[in-house]
C-alpha cells in the first residue's frame, strides 16, 4: 500500500504486462457478509470505484446499509488477471478498485456516489494522499446509462463545492465498466481482518449536495 514514488505514465497496450489466463483463486467468502465473492448477483446492482488504497475504500462501501457484498480488485488497465505485484509496478495500466454489490430497493446508486466524493480527494490524479501511483488514481466505472449519467452530473456538482473551497480541478475517470479482475485473498475485506491496519484515505471535508446526481 505504500507507494511512496513518483507517477509513472500509463502504460499502452503495447507496452504493459502480459498476465496470464487463470483467474485469482478465491477459496473464503466475504469476510463480513460470509456470502461468495463471485456470482451471478441476480436481482442486485453493481458498481465500481476506485478512489485510492482499496483496503479503506472496500470498508467505505461494506458499513453502507444495502450494500450485499463488496470486492477488492484491479480494473482500468490492459493487464488480464494481474497480481497485486503487478499493479503496483504500474507496468498493468490498473487502478485499484472496489466492486460494490447492492439491493437498489434498500439503498441508490446515489448514495453510493456521495460516499465516493466525500470519502477521498478526487483532484490528486495519480495519487491519493501519500500514495502515489497509478493504481492510486480516481475512477467510477459504471454498468449503465443512467449511472454514466448521474456520475457526470454528480462530478459537475461537486466540483462547484470544491472550487468554492480552493480545490483544484476533478481528475476523476469516469467510463463504462471495462474487466473487474479481483484481488488476491489477503487483499479482501483487508480492515475486517486486520482492524488496525493501514488506511490512507481522507476526503476535502466538503460536502456532496443533496439531490444532485439524479441525470
Amino acid at each position: 500500500m505504500f507507494g511512496f514514488r513518483r507517477a509513472q505514465p500509463l502504460p499502452s497496450a503495447d507496452q504493459a504486462l502480459p498476465g496470464r489466463a487463470a483467474e485469482i483463486p478465491l477459496t473464503e467468502p466475504h469476510h463480513v457478509f460470509g456470502r461468495p465473492l463471485r456470482g451471478s448477483f441476480e436481482g442486485l446492482e453493481q458498481a465500481v470505484f476506485g478512489m485510492g488504497c482499496f483496503w479503506g475504500a472496500e470498508k467505505v462501501f461494506w458499513k453502507m446499509s444495502g450494500v450485499q457484498l463488496t470486492a477488492v480488485g484491479y480494473a482500468g488497465g490492459h493487464t488480464e488477471n494481474p497480481t497485486y505485484q503487478e499493479v503496483c509496478s504500474g507496468r498493468t495500466g490498473h487502478t485499484e478498485a472496489v466492486l460494490v454489490v447492492f439491493d437498489p430497493a434498500q439503498t441508490s446508486y446515489q448514495a453510493l456516489l456521495t460516499k465516493f466524493w466525500e470519502g477521498h480527494d478526487p483532484t490528486q490524479g495519480m495519487r491519493q494522499g501519500n500514495d502515489i501511483g497509478t493504481q492510486y488514481r480516481s475512477v467510477v466505472h459504471t454498468f449503465s446509462d443512467q449511472q454514466l449519467q448521474s456520475a457526470l452530473s454528480s462530478q459537475a456538482a461537486f466540483q462547484q463545492g470544491l472550487q468554492a473551497a480552493g480545490y483544484g480541478d476533478i481528475t476523476t475517470e469516469i467510463i463504462p465498466a471495462p474487466t473487474f479482475y479481483y484481488a488476491e485473498q489477503d487483499h479482501q475485506q483487508y480492515l475486517s481482518k486486520n482492524p488496525s491496519g493501514y488506511c490512507g484515505l481522507g476526503g476535502t471535508g466538503v460536502a456532496c449536495p443533496a439531490g444532485i446526481t439524479s441525470p
